[in-house]
């Protein structure tokens, strides 16, 4: 199983959550969970305002072996308005566009959607399931 929350930051909240959502789905082969403003196909939706998400930003996506991954999905513009980070044990990285990193088994980080215009970010929390 994979869980997921996620909560929108803006400066002018001074570090208070905008909003706070949860998604989870089991560690089957081909299960998926998706981040951006599309209500019709992502789990996760920020403001609809927030134009630094894309309509489908990130992909969870569970492979054959139950483990699971990130993609940053590229999106219709060549250079992207954010950029996007992975924190796992306290290391942050960051994700390239189009990139796709794997989850740790039975561990926890967040995947970080930060505005490049503006003190905006979309902080998504993860927990898979060992």
């Amino acid at each position: 199983m994979l869980e997921l929350t996620m909560a929108f930051l803006s400066g002018a909240d001074e570090g208070a959550t905008a909003g706070m959502l949860m998604a989870d789905a089991p560690s089957a082969p081909g299960s998926v969970l998706r981040v951006g403003r599309d209500r019709g196909v992502c789990r996760l939706v920020p403001p609809d305002d927030w134009l630094f998400v894309s309509r489908t930003h990130l992909e969870f996506r569970c492979g054959p072996d139950g483990t699971w991954t990130v993609t940053w999905l590229r999106g219709s513009h060549p250079e992207p308005a954010s950029e996007v980070r992975l924190t796992v044990g306290g290391a942050p990285s960051p994700l390239a566009y189009g990139g796709t990193a794997p989850l740790p088994r039975g561990g926890s980080g967040d995947v970080v959607i930060q505005d490049r215009a503006g003190p905006r970010s979309v902080n998504v929390g993860f927990y898979q399931e060992g």
